[in-house]
């Protein structure tokens, strides 16, 4: 064996790990909001640490994703112009007539390292036949991907599936599903270990569905007892056991590999948004829609069976604790060190010991609507408001705000966060920001 190839296969190990290293392959990535690095900015503007900026054409809200040296996302657009998107939580916002202009539903690959738009490609072309609420798209769904394909999900057009350069390899529908009010939907899908799952909760025929992801063959398909919800599921692992964790209004549900179900729980509020997920042994389950009393904020060990419903303050033998008012509506809840993290829509950071419930401190002030998820890095937590500004906060049982970064645009999307930077979806398009050399 030559000295060049000896060297070369020694490298192949350490290239597939700086791979791995830069991906961000789902919603909140592998780790649920938390980078595998600590050297990652924290801070940036107009004229610090800007790697680059990409404008993507249309419209949406679902968050970028990368993998081996490409991002990912999603969009949708129409030849005349969106009705301005507005801020904040509001009544109004509804509009359940569909558009009757052609829209086309977007997936672009972007080159990680430039920005450069490397392809797009037109998954569907047509009249939409929902309405969706304004600060909806109806390109919300985050997509997936792995080391061979991408997967885009658009809720009530398909599934579609792609290679690493754009070629269109497989795609599924299921038709068309009302949702509550029409305002759209959101939820994206999950993929494990060859699989995909796809939780569609509508008001006509909820279900969740296991595709083979190499072919998009269906595998099975249960029939689920919900109405219209947003909330992503969550493949859990541990010890005893591989499961799919679904949030929903009625009820949040477990399921085994082959769509049996495991246990539930009750006592959601009325709309179901964060997504759940794991540390430290236990499972994080929330929803807090804001004008509902019930807006809990759950715990639960691993291995439960049946009703699992706390029937007071104490939870029971699967409920580690909960409290019945802590949840947020559409911030999921962020676990980093031994704190939890909840960042409610109108401003507010609260913070838990994570593994007792314990209560370190309670709506904080933050300026700002939120519906981006935070994430962790580096001895800090960072919020990003729909105006544009990243609050920069202190990990640890002492609330403070180390500082505030300015995109000066509206920011609904949770940021992919790569190996040495972050990628951050603003109204209009891409932003990248990395420590300057």
């Amino acid at each position: 064996m030559t000295r060049r190839l000896l060297i070369g296969l020694l490298a192949l190990p350490c290239a597939a790990a700086l791979a791995a290293a830069t991906d961000w392959p789902q919603f909140r990535g592998p780790r649920a909001g938390l980078a595998d690095a600590d050297d990652l900015p924290d801070a940036w503007g107009a004229t610090q640490n800007m790697a680059w900026r990409t404008a993507v054409p249309g419209r949406g809200w679902s968050s970028p994703v990368v993998a081996a040296g490409r991002v990912f996302l999603t969009a949708v657009a129409k030849d005349t112009p969106y009705e301005e998107a507005r801020k904040g939580l509001y009544f109004g916002g509804e509009r359940p007539k569909p558009s009757a202009e052609r829209h086309r539903w977007l997936v672009s690959c972007l080159d990680l390292a430039t920005g450069k738009v490397r392809w797009q490609r037109e998954a569907h072309a047509g009249t939409p036949s929902d309405g969706v609420h304004i600060k909806n798209t109806y390109a919300s769904e985050t997509p997936v991907a792995d080391g061979e394909r991408v997967y885009a999900y658009f809720g009530n057009v398909g599934l579609f599936c792609y290679d690493l350069d754009g070629k269109p390899l497989w795609s599924r529908s299921w038709g068309s599903f009302p949702t509550a009010h029409s305002w759209g939907t959101a939820a994206s899908p999950a993929l494990h270990r060859g699989r995909l799952y796809v939780v569609n909760d509508n008001e006509r025929e909820s279900f969740l569905v296991a595709l083979d992801a190499a072919t998009g063959a269906e595998l099975w398909r249960v029939a689920r007892d919900e109405k219209s919800n947003w909330a992503t599921p969550f493949v859990w692992e541990h010890e005893g056991r591989t499961e799919i964790v679904t949030a929903g209004a009625n009820r949040v549900r477990s399921y085994d590999l082959d769509g049996q179900p495991l246990w539930e729980l009750g006592g959601m509020s009325k709309i179901a948004i964060p997504t759940p997920f794991a540390r430290h042994g236990l499972l994080y389950v929330a929803s807090g829609y804001v004008l509902d009393q019930a807006r809990p904020l759950f715990a639960v060990r691993p291995g439960a069976r049946g009703d699992i419903t706390p029937s007071g303050p104490e939870g029971g033998e699967f409920i580690a604790w909960w409290h019945k008012q802590a949840g947020p509506y559409n911030p999921s809840p962020l676990a980093y060190g031994d704190y939890l993290y909840v960042l409610h829509d109108r401003g507010f950071l609260s913070c838990y010991e994570a593994r007792t419930g314990q209560v370190v401190y309670d709506r904080e002030r933050l300026p700002g609507q939120f519906t981006a998820s935070p994430w962790a890095y580096g001895g800090k937590v960072f919020c990003l408001s729909e105006e544009g500004d990243t609050f920069v906060v202190r990990a640890g049982p002492r609330f403070e705000v180390l500082g505030r970064n300015r995109l000066d645009e509206m920011c609904l999307a949770t940021p992919a966060l790569t190996g040495d930077g972050l990628v951050i979806r603003t109204l209009t398009g891409l932003v990248c920001v990395r420590k300057a050399p």
